[in-house]
C-alpha cells in the first residue's frame, strides 16, 4: 500500500482537511477483486491537532501521515471522505446511546416490548440533540457545533437544584440565583417558549435558522 501511495498522482485537497488527495484502483494480495482506493495525506509539519484526529493512523512515512479508504462508491472524492467520516463517528454515538440513553438494557424477553424500549431510547437521544441545537450560538451550520453528550447535558440542564412552591392558587419553580448555568438555561427556556406554528411550519426561534 505504501508503494501504491508513493507512486500515486497527488493533488491539492481544498474540500477536505488534508493537504493532498489521490485515488487509484488496487487489488491487495489475497483479495478477489480490485477496488477503488481514496487516500488523503497530511504533511507532518502541518498535521491536525491531536484532538481533531478522526481515526487511528494505519501507517505513516517520514514526511506524511495517511488516511486510506477502500470503497465501491462512485461519488467524487470529497463526498466519499465525508461519508466515511460519518460512519467512523457512528461507533461513538452508539456507545453513548448504550451507556447514557439505556439502549443496551433490554427489559424484556418479548420483541415488541424491547422494540418500544429501543424507540424510547432513540427518542431520548434525539431530544437531547434538539436541546443542543436550541443551545447553539446564532450560526446557520449545525454541523459546525461540537457534540455534547447526553451525560454532559443531563448534568448541566436536567439535574438542577430547585424548589417547587404553591401560593395563591399558583404553582411555580424557583432556581438558585447562583446556579452556574443559569444564563444558558434561561436562554433555552426563552427559545422553547418562543416556538409557534405558522402556515408553512414552525417559526424560527433564532436567527439565522438552521440549514
Amino acid at each position: 500500500m505504501v508503494e501504491q501511495l508513493e507512486q500515486a498522482e497527488w493533488k491539492p485537497s481544498p474540500k477536505t482537511d488534508a493537504d493532498e488527495q489521490c485515488e487509484f484502483v488496487y487489488q491487495p494480495e489475497g483479495w478477489k477483486n480490485a477496488y477503488r482506493f481514496v487516500a488523503l495525506r497530511y504533511a507532518k509539519q502541518d498535521e491536525p491537532e491531536a484532538n481533531e484526529v478522526q481515526q487511528y493512523q494505519l501507517f505513516e512515512t517520514r514526511p506524511y501521515k495517511y488516511r486510506v479508504f477502500a470503497t465501491n462508491l462512485k461519488d467524487p472524492l470529497p463526498f466519499v471522505v465525508w461519508f466515511y467520516n460519518q460512519r467512523a463517528a457512528a461507533e461513538n454515538l452508539i456507545k453513548e446511546a448504550n451507556n447514557d440513553a439505556g439502549l443496551a438494557a433490554h427489559p424484556s424477553g418479548r420483541f415488541d416490548v424491547n422494540r418500544n424500549h429501543f424507540q424510547l431510547a432513540l427518542l431520548a437521544y434525539n431530544l437531547n440533540a434538539w436541546l443542543m441545537l436550541f443551545n447553539r450560538e446564532p450560526q446557520p451550520d449545525a454541523l459546525a457545533r461540537p457534540h455534547t453528550t447526553l451525560a454532559t447535558s443531563r448534568l448541566r440542564f436536567l439535574f438542577i437544584a430547585a424548589r417547587l412552591w404553591r401560593h395563591a392558587g399558583r404553582t411555580g419553580i424557583s432556581y438558585n440565583d447562583h446556579y452556574e448555568e443559569k444564563t444558558t438555561f434561561q436562554r433555552l427556556m426563552t427559545r422553547l417558549r418562543s416556538i409557534a406554528i405558522r402556515r408553512t411550519g414552525f417559526r424560527p426561534v433564532m436567527v439565522p435558522a438552521l440549514r
